[in-house]
């Protein structure tokens, strides 16, 4: 008798103590976001997808096409190409795009800049249906925050490749003896 005293009150206190843990849950603030109605507040760190950087002084990029990122990457995720302006030594980015599905955000491309053109965005709302989605086209980003801004520039358009040049003696066959 004395063993079904002890064994009902053990469980009467394990009762109370299950009682206190929910009752102090119960009383604490909720955690969950209720995500449309509430954005979740980043943190300063977090890594995005990358994004250029408005220079301040032209009110464009500062991306010289050099390739850096793009060697550097490990996924191989980026593909840029330039053209070089008209009265300047250096190229211009004309395309960058990003394939943020295969970017494992490791910030060598950020960190390898020369010109310091890139950042992380604080973007997290990324979705879609297929890989082809998450082809980020990364200078049409830069074209909206400049509409956006009131910044809007003029983008050169992408030259036609050149064929390659071959020497006249050989397309000719002069040179063979």
């Amino acid at each position: 008798m004395m063993a079904y005293v002890k064994e009902t009150v053990n469980g009467f206190i394990s009762l109370l103590a299950g009682l206190a843990v929910t009752i102090r849950y119960f009383v604490k603030p909720i955690v969950t976001v209720q995500y449309p109605r509430e954005k979740l507040t980043l943190s300063p760190r977090y890594r995005g997808h990358i994004e250029f950087i408005i220079d301040e002084e032209t009110g464009s990029h500062r991306c010289t096409a050099c390739e850096n990122c793009m060697r550097t990457c490990p996924s191989k995720v980026i593909t840029v190409t330039g053209v070089k302006v008209a009265g300047s030594k250096k190229k211009r980015a004309v395309t960058y795009q990003l394939d943020y599905s295969l970017c494992s955000l490791c910030g060598l491309c950020v960190e390898v800049c020369p010109t310091n053109a890139l950042k992380f965005s604080d973007e997290y709302r990324l979705a879609g249906y297929s890989r082809k989605d998450m082809v980020i086209d990364v200078m049409a980003r830069l074209q909206a925050q400049q509409r956006a801004l009131g910044l809007a520039e003029e983008v050169p358009p992408i030259p036609e490749p050149e064929e390659p040049k071959v020497k006249a003696e050989v397309a000719t066959g002069e040179g063979a003896a």
